[in-house]
Formats: C-alpha cells, structure tokens, sequence
C-alpha cells in the first residue's frame, strides 16, 4: 500500500518552493549598475559666489547690494547606501565658511525716513547644510530615475563690523547673528552606467521652509562623470550650482547666496 500526497498538498509545495526561490532570487539580486550598494565620496566645491546681503544691525539698516567674492574652496561630504534594490537613502553636506568685505554706498528708505551715505562692511558668513532623503529609484538596466524625499539642515551665521557715514554722521558698530532650522526636502536624479567603471549622473534638489525665525528656500543642481580606476575607488568629476536665499523676519534680514563652479571628489563604493 501507498500513500500519495493529495493535489491540494502538491500545489501547497510548489507555492511554497516558488515563494522561497524568489524571495532568495530578490536577495542575491544585483541593482542597476548605474547604483551602488554603499558608497563614500569626499572632495571639495570650487565655488563663485555671489553674495547680498541686507538688514538691521546695531548699527543700522544694512545693504551690500550684490557682491563677487573670490573663489572659495568648500570641503564636501556625499553617501548613499541601498536598502534593497530600488529603494535607499542619500547624504549630502558641505559648509561656506568665508569672510567678505564689501563697500557700502547709496541711498534708501528705512521707516519712512530717507538715509544716504557709505561705509564697508566686514562680514564673516557661515553656512552649514546637510540633506538626508530616501530615495525610490525606477527602471533597470543602464538607466535608472530616483525620486527622494526627506529633510534638510542649516545653520546660518553672520558677523561683523560695519562702519561709515550715514546722512553726515559717522559711526560703526558690530553685530552677530545666528538661526538654524529643519526644513522638508525633495529631490529628483538620473543615473547612466556606460560600463562598469564609467557613469555619469545629473542630480536636483529643492528645500523650502515657510515660517519660523529663519525661512527661505535653497535649490540646487549638479551634473558629473564617474570614473572608477579599480573596483572600489574611484574619481568623480562635476559642476555643481547651488542658489541659497534666508530670510529672519524680525530683524528684516535677507541673505542671499550663489555658489557656481567644479567639484570633485574621491569615490569608495563598497
């Protein structure tokens, strides 16, 4: 005598065997060779920037109207790692840590009382920012699309001394301000592999905060090659544009901040 499994028990094995074959096949799966599992990149931002600046000071009501400084080198940090295949998390930082010292001159309005004169400033403006968003990447193959959402961090800080002539009298004065805030993120990327080593990508990002002490809005963007000189390290070139615009309402501040220019960066992939 012979016992025979039922067809209900065979259909309950093959399900099984095909859950568990491709629940092993999603494992071992590669993403896109467009991604990486995890990867560290370091390098440094040569920026332009563009500066302006205006608000009240104990010394008065500022305006520097727009000024060139010189080109900064800015220390840059980027990782990302993924959770799966499709899905993962994207870091960014960098900080602006330079002085400025543009001259004052020209006429305005504060509180309904006309002001002229000129003067210099000497500022020294920090600005620290970092992006952390979870990123959902779409397609397979060489191409593939990401769109991310999370949060942002900065901190802004602006010191000084400012002096001059204001309406006849002379006067100077310092100042120090510093705000910081959270803000929503969202940003949106490319990536192409050409090969294995060689891959390039264009990056967006858009932070916008309404409200608070400290609001404004930073948008930025960055198209760059990757060049991967062994399986784990390698080089990667881009041009990167980032406009920053800060706005602390009680003292009518704003702070605005163009950085245009290279970067590059050393690459670990893991």
């Amino acid at each position: 005598m012979s016992l025979r499994t039922p067809p209900a028990r065979h259909a309950i094995y093959a399900a099984t065997l095909l859950a568990l074959s491709t629940v092993t096949a999603m494992a071992w799966a590669d993403p896109s060779p467009a991604l990486d599992r995890a990867s560290l990149s370091a390098g440094a931002f040569y920026a332009d920037p563009h500066i302006s600046y205006e608000g009240d000071t104990n010394y008065g009501h500022i305006d520097s109207g727009t000024y060139k400084g010189d080109r900064v080198t800015l220390p840059r940090a980027k990782a990302s790692v993924l959770l799966g295949d499709t899905q993962g998390l994207d870091f960014d930082y960098y900080r602006y840590d330079k002085t400025y010292d543009p001259s004052l001159s020209g006429s305005t309005n504060q509180n309904g009382v006309p002001l002229s004169g000129n003067g210099k400033l000497d500022a020294k403006l920090k600005l620290d920012l970092a992006n952390l968003a979870y990123k959902w990447w779409i397609g397979s193959g060489n191409d593939v699309f990401g769109v991310g959402a999370g949060a942002a961090y900065y901190h802004a800080k602006l010191e000084g001394t400012a002096s001059g002539v204001l309406n006849g009298v002379s006067g100077n004065g310092s100042y120090s301000e510093s705000e910081s805030a959270f803000a929503p993120l969202v940003e949106l990327g490319w990536r192409h592999a050409f090969s294995k080593d060689v891959r390039m990508y264009v990056d967006a990002s858009g932070i916008k905060k309404n409200g608070g002490s400290l609001n404004g809005h930073i948008y930025s963007g960055a198209i760059g090659v990757e060049w991967f000189v062994t399986p784990a390290i390698g080089v990667v070139a881009e041009y990167s544009a980032t406009k920053i615009s800060l706005s602390r309402e009680r003292s009518n501040q704003d702070l605005n901040l163009r950085l245009n220019g290279p970067a590059a960066y050393v690459k670990f992939r893991f």
